[in-house]
């Protein structure tokens, strides 16, 4: 019995040890022109790069997320397609601590810092311990009210 067992053992871990490796992680190359364009600080290219993103992938919480944070950070924002971009993203994701984040932002651009704080709320809950999107938008409202 002590031989089966040792030769079953054997016999699946060569198995496993056949298998494929899982092929890496396909690279995102809609991201990797916003973090390039994003790394320059050129806003308008960053948004044009999840814009493209967004047409091919409407369903991506995290286009919608970087799509409007791009907008924002631009010249001229606007601020409804921002809000829209936002919200579309925390529909698709309720759970995005990132687009909290930027959404409480976005609330804190236009004075509505009890939208604001609302999101930090919700960060709260969704962060285990002090995340780093809860931190940024606390120091965000933190800022804002000082002025």
């Amino acid at each position: 019995m002590r031989a089966f067992l040792l030769l079953l053992i054997l016999s699946l871990s060569a198995y496993a040890a056949d298998e494929p490796t899982p092929p890496e992680k396909k690279k995102d190359a809609v991201i990797e022109r916003y973090e390039a364009a994003a790394a320059r600080q050129d806003w308008p290219a960053a948004a044009a790069s999840l814009k493209e993103g967004l047409a091919k992938d409407p369903g991506s919480a995290r286009y919608h997320n970087l799509f409007a944070y791009a907008l924002r950070k631009g010249p001229n924002p606007d601020l409804g397609l921002v809000f829209k971009h936002y919200n579309e993203a925390l529909r698709i994701d309720p759970e995005h601590r990132g687009a909290h984040e930027y959404i409480g932002e976005a609330y804190l651009m236009v004075g509505n810092v009890i939208k604001a704080k609302e999101h930090l709320g919700v960060l709260d809950k969704l962060c285990f311990l002090p995340c780093a999107e809860y931190s940024g938008l606390k120091k965000a409202i933190a800022a804002h009210e000082k002025k």
